[in-house]
C-alpha cells in the first residue's frame, strides 16, 4: 500500500499523508496533470471522480464531482496556487454545488503535494491546512482518512500501467 503514514494535528490544523510509489516523481506527477488519470484516483473506489475542467497552472481551476454508489454526486474544485512540475503543486480545495459554485458551509483546505525521488521511486507528501479545528474535525468525521487513503492507494495501479 502506498500510504505509509496519516497524521492530523488539531493544534496546527493540518493533515499530513505520506505515500511511497515505485515510479519516478515525473510519472506520479502525470497522474495529477492528466484529468483522465486524476479521475481514477481522486476519490475512493466507491466514489469515482469525473474531472470536468482541468487547468493545472498557477491561477488555474479544476472542477470535479464524485459519484456515490447510489448515483448521488458531490462536487468540488481546486484553485491552483503554485506549480513546480514535477516536484510539487499547491491549491485550495473546496466543496461546491453541482454548478461548481463554492459551498461556504463546508471546509476549505489549502494543500501542497510534494513528490521527491527516493531510491528510484517517489515519496509523496500531501499536506492540507484547514481554517479552524472545527473544519479539520468535520473532514475527519466525514471519513477523510479512509477516503483519502483508499484514493491514494489507487495510484500504484495507474503508474504501473
Amino acid at each position: 500500500m502506498p500510504v505509509v503514514d496519516f497524521q492530523h494535528n488539531i493544534d496546527d490544523l493540518t493533515l499530513t499523508i505520506t505515500a511511497e510509489f515505485a515510479a519516478t516523481p515525473a510519472r506520479v506527477w502525470q497522474v495529477y496533470a492528466d484529468p483522465r488519470q486524476l479521475e481514477k484516483v481522486w476519490g475512493p473506489p466507491t466514489y469515482p471522480a469525473t474531472v470536468v475542467d482541468h487547468d493545472l497552472r498557477p491561477g488555474g481551476r479544476v472542477n470535479y464531482y464524485m459519484t456515490g454508489p447510489e448515483g448521488d454526486k458531490f462536487a468540488g474544485y481546486w484553485l491552483v496556487n503554485e506549480v513546480d512540475e514535477p516536484n510539487s503543486f499547491s491549491f485550495t480545495d473546496g466543496f461546491a454545488d453541482l454548478d461548481f459554485n463554492p459551498n461556504p458551509d463546508l471546509p476549505v483546505s489549502t494543500n501542497t503535494f510534494t513528490f521527491t525521488e527516493q531510491d528510484g521511486g517517489t515519496r509523496a507528501t500531501y499536506v492540507s491546512w484547514y481554517q479552524s479545528a472545527e473544519a479539520l474535525q468535520k473532514v475527519l468525521d466525514m471519513g477523510i482518512q479512509e477516503g483519502t487513503t483508499t484514493a491514494i492507494n489507487q495510484i500504484d495501479a495507474i503508474v504501473a500501467s
